[in-house]
């Protein structure tokens, strides 16, 4: 009996340390910083929705990292799609000694920002799609999605070839994700057999675009470009049906978005988009990741929500790898780790930190809902 009770006492003070120890878990500080006010609310938040949903994961798992349990903190910013304010965040989170970085969404925010992690060796996950942002020469920057080169290419390809426009005229809002859009656009359209009519550009600020279309609507374009956001790209394409513009509106993965289709309601009939990977439908695990997005946030995934959750289980994953939170241990592994995912059944970082696998689908707007016109992989390029 005394054998039993020494026995059953070591047991429970065991089972009393664990619990304790579980109770007081270490706690791993991961930064993130998007657009949360503001018209680039709509992305943020959606990026922003994958992330938490990885991050509860992580926690519910009780990850032993270095022989200790990790839960962690997420760190939060709303960088107001301002460059001068996202390198001030920047700075902030390395300063709060943060083991890794979740942001920015804008490519002009992400680049300067992308320095000020670099400098720290603190690895950063953006979806910033100007291929700039991957080509610093920097081990600490990864793309969730395909950049604009691998979305101008298909696009431009794709509007000539397939939906044979010829004469086609762009418009960007001169940001670097507008900006090198339309100009990744331009060089493969033009490859293509295209004929540019007119490139004009305004701000991420207008919203009254009827000079510039009165300017574009006398080249009597089939197709017009638009490198920019859907806030701008709803009433854009309103006021080319006020003016009597029946070209196709033609744009990327911003205008992607549901909020563009209320905006523009009947106008935005036939607009055609790229998006960086498949279908959610056909995301290995995007039918019951939208499904627990919608009971989690009280709606379906819009666009950016599994590809930030897969980037957050990549960096997860490469600590555990590395059994280490420190970046300059876990850094290497994402160069190497190749994993499945919500996205893909295999998903992985070449030696830039953009994504080996760089499906894009491409979309039209039709009886208002987005519909898949065809779905490009890299070997079809």
């Amino acid at each position: 009996m005394k054998k039993i009770t020494v026995s059953l006492l070591a047991v429970l003070t065991f089972a009393l340390c664990f619990c304790m120890k579980c109770a007081y878990a270490e706690e791993l500080k991961i930064g993130f910083a998007a657009p949360l006010t503001g018209p680039h609310a709509m992305y943020g938040k959606d990026m922003y929705n994958g992330i938490v949903l990885a991050v509860e994961d992580f926690n519910a798992s009780k990850t032993l990292i270095g022989g200790k349990p990790m839960r962690v903190v997420l760190l939060v910013e709303d960088d107001q799609a301002d460059a001068r304010l996202g390198t001030q965040i920047a700075q902030k989170m390395v300063d709060r000694q943060v083991n890794g970085m979740f942001g920015h969404f804008n490519s002009g925010v992400a680049i300067p920002a992308s320095r000020i992690y670099q400098q720290a060796g603190l690895p950063q996950f953006s979806l910033a799609s100007a291929p700039e942002y991957t080509r610093q020469g920097f081990k600490t920057t990864f793309r969730m999605l395909p950049s604009d080169v691998q979305q101008g290419r298909v696009m431009g390809n794709y509007a000539v070839k397939t939906l044979g426009l010829k004469k086609i005229a762009l418009i960007d809002d001169r940001t670097a994700y507008g900006q090198g859009a339309a100009d990744e656009f331009e060089r493969a359209a033009r490859a293509a057999g295209a004929q540019i009519v007119r490139r004009e550009f305004t701000s991420d600020k207008s919203y009254d675009f009827k000079a510039i279309l009165s300017s574009i609507k006398r080249a009597k374009p089939q197709g017009i470009f638009y490198g920019g956001m859907a806030a701008q790209a709803a009433p854009l394409v309103k006021q080319m049906r006020e003016l009597g513009i029946d070209a196709t509106l033609l744009g990327t993965e911003a205008l992607r978005m549901d909020s563009f289709l209320k905006v523009a309601g009947r106008a935005a009939q036939g607009t055609v988009v790229v998006l960086g990977g498949k279908p959610l439908a056909q995301m290995p695990g995007g039918v019951a990741f939208n499904e627990r997005h919608k009971a989690r946030f009280g709606a379906p995934v819009d666009v950016y929500a599994p590809a930030s959750y897969d980037a957050a289980m990549m960096m997860f994953g490469a600590m555990k790898k590395a059994n280490s939170t420190e970046p300059k241990a876990y850094l290497p592994y994402l160069f190497t780790t190749q994993s499945a995912g919500i996205t893909s059944k295999e998903i992985g970082y070449d030696q830039y930190g953009d994504l080996r696998d760089a499906t894009v689908t491409l979309y039209k707007v039709a009886e208002g809902d987005w519909q898949v016109l065809d779905i490009v992989s890299p070997m079809q390029e």
